[in-house]
Order: structure tokens, then C-alpha cells, then sequence
């Protein structure tokens, strides 16, 4: 699954979670890797640019935090990001430069690289959001199948088997997920690809696609 491959989603110098996602393949692996990687690069991080605010908790000097929110460790927040009214980070969070998270939205265990918006009601929870992909209002990662099963990342006729139990959307760069969707376990959205609102997505959906219902996906013209 080509489609699905680090390297075809996302753009590494966008994040700074670069390293621990050039280890791997595929971005899920890189899922129960996250805390860890947040508390090593954490301590190494620039204090001219980096204030350590709590257990774990390393927040860019220029960021800017609504006092409503609420931080869980471990997390990094970068520069010129905004944390909303009553946001709440649970905790494992990578959250990139003018990244935005909105009122009421809910992280775990998630990387947001460089740009990547939440801004509205949003739920987003063992997942990757490409430089620049934005989740409209109310549109959220569904992380756990209803059968507790381990998820499996399906593409037609392929199978990958993730081995975990919690795997939520893997949204490549300059995604457009429209407001009231759900992106259903293990989910891949190829970069500059569209969602239309209030889609129920599963599976691989190729880049520069636009996703209308799941008997209806055309090419980006």
C-alpha cells in the first residue's frame, strides 16, 4: 500500500516529530511511540524558545493559551499555536507551529504538524494530521472499532494488520475533512484530498481525491 507509506502522506520537515516518524513505514507504528518521544525531545528542546510548564508539558513562548484549557503531559505545543476556550489535551500530544485547537476539542495521542487546524468541536484521538490538513466543525476520529478487534488498514483487495487496538485517522497534508464527519478506525486520507460534510469514511481514500459517499470518490481535475 504505497498510498499509505510515511512518505506519501506527509511532508517531514513539518513536523517536529520528524525523527520518530522517518523510523518507520507507516504512520500508525509510530502511534505507541509518541509519549516516550515527547519527554526525550522535551528535555532537549531550545529554552530560549521552549517554556517547561508542568510534568512533561513543554509550551512555545509565543503560543497562545486560553486559561480555559486544559494540558495533560506529555505534550509539546508549538510556536504561534492557539489553544482555545475549554480545549482539552489529554495527553501524548504533538501539537505544531500555528497549529490551531479549538473550543471543546479533545486530543489523545495524536501529532498535529505545522498548520493543522481543530478549530471547532472536534475529537481526534491516535491519529496524524498532516502541514496545513484542517477537520472542519464537529468532525472527529473514531480510534476504536465497536467490536474492540485490533484495526486493520483495508485497501479493495489488501490488508495491513496494525496490531493495535486503538488507531484512529492518518490525514495527509492539505487535507479537507468537511464539518460532521467521522473518520472510522484506521482510516488514510491521501494529502490535498477533500471530505465532503457528513461523510462516514473507512479505508484508504487516494491523494488529491474528493470524497463525496463511499460509491462516489473522483479525481481531484
Amino acid at each position: 500500500m504505497e498510498e499509505c507509506k510515511i512518505k506519501n502522506l506527509y511532508n517531514l520537515n513539518e513536523t517536529i516529530a520528524k525523527d520518530l516518524l522517518s523510523k518507520f513505514e507507516y504512520p500508525w507504528e509510530a502511534l505507541p511511540e509518541i509519549s516516550k518521544y515527547i519527554i526525550q525531545l522535551g528535555n532537549s528542546l531550545d529554552k530560549e524558545i521552549y517554556e517547561k510548564k508542568g510534568e512533561n508539558i513543554w509550551i512555545a513562548k509565543t503560543a497562545k493559551i486560553m486559561p480555559s484549557a486544559y494540558i495533560n503531559g506529555p505534550a509539546i505545543i508549538g510556536e504561534n499555536a492557539e489553544i482555545r476556550h475549554c480545549a482539552f489535551i489529554r495527553g501524548n500530544a504533538i501539537i505544531g507551529n500555528e497549529a490551531i485547537v479549538g473550543n471543546s476539542t479533545e486530543l489523545k495521542n495524536v501529532i498535529l504538524f505545522n498548520g493543522a487546524l481543530v478549530p471547532h468541536y472536534n475529537y481526534v484521538g491516535d491519529s496524524i494530521l498532516g502541514h496545513k490538513s484542517h477537520m472542519g466543525a464537529g468532525s472527529i476520529t473514531s480510534n476504536v472499532k465497536s467490536d474492540k478487534t485490533l484495526v486493520i488498514i483495508k485497501n479493495d483487495n489488501e490488508n495491513i494488520k496494525t496490531n493495535l487496538k486503538k488507531v484512529g485517522a492518518m490525514i495527509g497534508d492539505n487535507v479537507e475533512v468537511g464539518c460532521g464527519s467521522v473518520l472510522n478506525p484506521g482510516t488514510i486520507i491521501g494529502k490535498n484530498s477533500n471530505i465532503y460534510p457528513l461523510s462516514s469514511v473507512r479505508g484508504v481514500i487516494n491523494q488529491n481525491s474528493i470524497y463525496k459517499n463511499k460509491s462516489e470518490i473522483v479525481d481531484k481535475i
